[in-house]
């Protein structure tokens, strides 16, 4: 009986199996292939070399923008999520207090995680303009001189306010619902017992929800780490390459200017495999928060 049940399960997840494959496993499977690959644009399939790891050769070795590239996407990464988590906590403990119309400020709270990237990088493409720019407009009434926001010097600061704005919405809301979820018995022995509300927040809020914390960073991070939408449609890389990410020269080795299609492969490769370490890293500590629990 046992063994039928077993088989059943298969079955019934063996459609998300097909699809998985469709979308992840084959695309991945043939960006390798690519990546060892002499292939662009301009020649046909059939003229393509296998050229072995002189792709990654390049990159390493001769293309000095990739690791600008690689530089900008850690920081970039490491400084949004870390700013988006510390706001994004405080927001959820904002709202996890009573408050009037709390649904109304939760709506407006998630208007710029719902706005297409796109829109959002025109709006604030348009806020940061230098000469009739709204923030510009702000300063010069507050007798401060302008600012070149989208400059070679603060281009990069931003792109992550940008990021910041648009993806603390989905910190405070993952997090708002942990603190949703957290059993109400030991915040009561702890208030019987005279804790202050820091002690609570560093003994039981705080080590209850690791787990809910991990997983928001794994999504954040992995996203983060990736991003196109927003820096394109802000600088398109630039001024020069100061916020050009790694999306952004994947994007111009294969399409904007060389059509080098296997360097291109290969610096996504690599960019595939900076999230490795990454999520092995936050699956143990929320293996390890789990274990704690039991």
């Amino acid at each position: 009986m046992c063994v039928k049940k077993t088989k059943e399960h298969y079955i019934y997840i063996l459609p998300s199996v097909i699809i998985l494959a469709l979308i992840v496993i084959f695309p991945t499977i043939f960006l390798w292939y690519i990546s060892f690959t002499n292939y662009d644009l301009t020649m046909g399939w059939e003229k393509k070399d296998l050229v072995g790891v002189d792709n990654f050769r390049y990159l390493f070795s001769q293309d000095k923008d990739f690791w600008n590239s690689v530089k900008l996407s850690l920081l970039f990464m490491a400084i949004t999520v870390a700013v988006e988590l510390c706001l994004g906590f405080l927001v959820a403990l904002l709202f996890n207090r009573e408050m009037k119309w709390k649904r109304l400020w939760i709506a407006c709270l998630i208007v710029p995680m719902v706005m297409t990237p796109a829109i959002a990088s025109l709006m604030w493409k348009l806020m940061l303009n230098t000469e009739y720019g709204v923030l510009n407009y702000l300063l010069s009434w507050l007798s401060i001189g302008k600012v070149n926001w989208l400059g070679y010097e603060t281009a990069f600061i931003s792109l992550m306010i940008v990021e910041v704005w648009q993806w603390t919405p989905f910190m405070s809301l993952i997090l708002y619902a942990g603190l949703q979820s957290l059993p109400r018995e030991p915040f009561e022995a702890a208030n019987v017992d005279g804790a202050s509300f820091t002690q609570a927040l560093y003994y039981i809020t705080l080590p209850l929800l690791k787990p809910i914390i991990a997983i928001a960073l794994l999504l954040r991070s992995i996203d983060a780490l990736k991003i196109f939408d927003i820096v394109y449609g802000l600088t398109q890389g630039g001024p020069g390459n100061s916020t050009e990410l790694m999306s952004l020269h994947i994007f111009r080795l294969g399409f904007r200017h060389t059509n080098w299609m296997g360097r291109a492969s290969a610096n996504a490769v690599i960019l595939l495999l900076l999230t490795i370490p990454l999520v092995t890293i936050l699956l143990k500590s929320l293996k390890s928060s789990q274990r704690e629990e039991l």
